[in-house]
């Protein structure tokens, strides 16, 4: 109980005193402010940009391999050998077929090709759009979700029927207002019927299925050589089975396919969703890095702004502090006094740059095609923070305070 009551009496002690001195409480906010800001905006950014990476990946499928013949990462501190790639060969229909036949730890197999034409519909055109190929199974290996209408059924597939799947956004720019269903659009001078409209996902570094427009590969051949359309074929994993056991069989049918000899090197690529994840690390770390170095040197101006305002606070209660201990304060009450003084100062304005961050990441979410977020973890960082450096910045001079001998203090002038 008396700690309580010593513990309540010095917050109030503190306020009282922060109250007294506004303008000066108020510019010494500004550097634990502007720190805080900082370091929680900059690690909000970074949790948000990570979330959205990992969201992207995710859409990709975490349990799929893409074999196509660029890789996606390559060796930190390398020069991306990309002339060597592209003398590779493309993935081909009949390793599409033979994959199918004697994978045994695929559970779904897609072949995907795309291009960029021009798309019409009476005055309404688009130039330059991703047209994608696909077999019949690409849909539950890329977890499309078809928002109106239906997806390709297995005859349309098989047959290749001229039918297709359109992105939210080009219904839009198609067709405004318009259902976009049962009409025939043309594609270069051909026509195809819209049988279904994607579900709006927004855009994302791995792909943007609102702007993309998807017909059956088997119609895809009768007009494109699709093996020259920046072919994939993607591969899933049977449950039981880790990716990289699949990636293993994987590497051996295709050097089978490819006659490789033993010493030949792999002239195919094993894409996956987790090597874009482990090549990006370093670059968030670096940019963590970055943020904390940043945030810390404001944090440190901000510091010895607070510690400089409480000697001040000391030296102009010299005497209030001089009869305190004369009338029977104990040393840890003083310290206790100012260490709460500046506890609470340094939080106030950490709380005032978290609500700063927060409206920012607000404003920024309203206005840019990226979602930002203030996460419950970089809150009680920020607490966590302010009240560290409130500590750390008060400890001297209230052990100044605490140090004074009565006599001396109260007849100080």
């Amino acid at each position: 109980m008396i700690f309580l009551r010593i513990f309540y009496e010095s917050l109030i002690f503190a306020f009282s005193s922060l109250l007294r001195n506004k303008l000066r409480t108020i510019l010494s906010l500004l550097g634990i402010t502007v720190g805080i800001f900082c370091i929680i905006s900059i690690m909000s950014l970074i949790d948000s940009v990570k979330q959205s990476v990992i969201s992207s990946l995710e859409s990709l499928g975490g349990d799929v391999v893409f074999i196509q013949k660029f890789p996606w990462t390559f060796e930190q501190g390398q020069e991306y050998p990309w002339w060597k790639y592209v003398n590779r060969p493309n993935t081909s229909l009949i390793e599409f077929k033979k994959l199918e036949e004697n994978c045994t730890l695929a559970e779904k197999i897609a072949y995907e090709a795309d291009v960029s034409m021009s798309v019409s519909y009476l005055e309404n055109k688009i130039e330059e759009t991703s047209i994608g190929f696909i077999s019949h199974d690409y849909n539950v290996l890329q977890n499309l979700n078809v928002e109106k209408g239906r997806y390709f059924s297995q005859m349309e597939s098989n047959y290749g029927h001229n039918v297709a799947l359109i992105g939210n956004m080009v219904a839009v720019d198609l067709f405004k207002k318009e259902s976009p269903l049962e009409k025939y659009i043309k594609i270069g001078n051909k026509k195809v019927l819209i049988i279904g409209v994607l579900e709006k996902v927004g855009q994302s570094m791995t792909s943007n299925y609102d702007h993309l427009i998807l017909l059956p590969l088997n119609y895809g051949k009768t007009i494109f050589n699709v093996e020259k359309c920046n072919p994939t074929i993607l591969v899933s994993v049977k449950k039981g089975y880790s990716i990289e056991n699949l990636s293993e069989e994987l590497t051996v049918l295709m050097r089978g396919l490819r006659r490789l000899s033993p010493y030949d090197e792999d002239n195919f690529a094993l894409n996956k969703a987790s090597m874009i994840m482990k090549s990006m690390e370093s670059i968030f770390q670096m940019l963590n890095v970055v943020g904390i170095f940043v945030g810390g040197f404001a944090m440190l101006v901000g510091g010895f702004g607070i510690a400089n305002i409480m000697f001040v606070s000391v030296k102009e209660r010299t005497k209030q502090i001089g009869i305190q201990k004369a009338i029977g304060a104990k040393s840890y009450i003083i310290l206790f006094q100012f260490l709460s003084e500046s506890v609470i100062l340094c939080l106030i304005g950490g709380i005032v740059g978290l609500i700063l961050v927060s409206i920012l990441m607000h404003i920024s979410t309203l206005f840019l095609p990226f979602k930002f977020s203030l996460s419950f973890f970089n809150i009680i960082i920020g607490i966590v923070v302010s009240v560290a450096i409130g500590l750390i910045s008060g400890f001297a001079p209230a052990r100044k305070a605490a140090k004074l001998n009565p006599i001396d203090a109260i007849n100080y002038i």
